[in-house]
């Protein structure tokens, strides 16, 4: 399972390489907070609408449809960079110095062949929706109001892109920390301690009472 982690930066130029993917990540996870925003409203016009004029929303579930890539993929790299995706710590938990950074560097670069794959192959399927020449530059829609379904299908490779990139960023990072023998590499989630996860939830907590406290 995943655990809480923090990313280190300084100035060298891989952190700042991380800190500026992480501003197009930030982008990105917003997109996807304002999709599941927008299908929230969505869901109270079409709710209000058959229960008050016996007038659902017209098309609703074609919406659905085409918010689900912001919701499911939008956000995924942004989780990626501070290591809060599901995985087994079993093993990896017991491990430290090289071989924790070792072991690191596998896994994410078995992730990354993955996601390279999965760009490729939703790049082609993107591809098979798309052509110039067609109405709405679509060969395919919806069923109920004729949405065109390649904007959809072209949030699949472009988030696994961002994606990618931040694998190929984590692996330069475990590289570098095996290499060099690093404590605290950068540009890396770093699993945090039960303790210090503790003590930064109760400096957050006193950093919001003495806010209430000012206002």
């Amino acid at each position: 399972m995943a655990g809480s982690a923090a990313v280190l930066e300084d100035g060298s130029g891989l952190s700042r390489l991380d800190q500026n993917l992480f501003r197009l990540e930030r982008v990105l996870a917003l997109l996807s907070g304002l999709a599941v925003f927008s299908l929230m409203l969505l869901a109270v016009v079409s709710v209000s609408g058959r229960n008050l004029m016996n007038a659902p929303l017209p098309g609703y579930v074609d919406w659905i449809e085409q918010a689900m890539p912001l919701i499911a993929f939008m956000a995924i790299a942004y989780t990626q960079r501070d290591g809060g995706h599901i995985r087994m710590d079993i093993l990896v938990g017991r491990l430290s110095g090289r071989a924790l950074w070792a072991a690191e560097f596998l896994t994410t670069l078995a992730a990354l062949v993955l996601m390279v794959l999965l760009v490729w192959g939703s790049w082609s399927h993107f591809g098979r929706s798309f052509d110039f020449n067609a109405p709405l530059w679509s060969r395919d829609s919806s069923i109920d109001i004729g949405i065109p379904i390649w904007p959809a299908k072209l949030l699949a490779p472009v988030a696994f892109a961002v994606l990618s990139a931040r694998m190929a960023l984590q692996l330069w990072g475990y590289g570098r920390a095996f290499v060099l023998g690093l404590v605290e590499p950068v540009a890396v989630p770093l699993v945090q301690s039960a303790a210090a996860q503790a003590a930064e939830e109760a400096a957050h907590v006193g950093e919001l009472n003495n806010d209430e406290g000012r206002g």
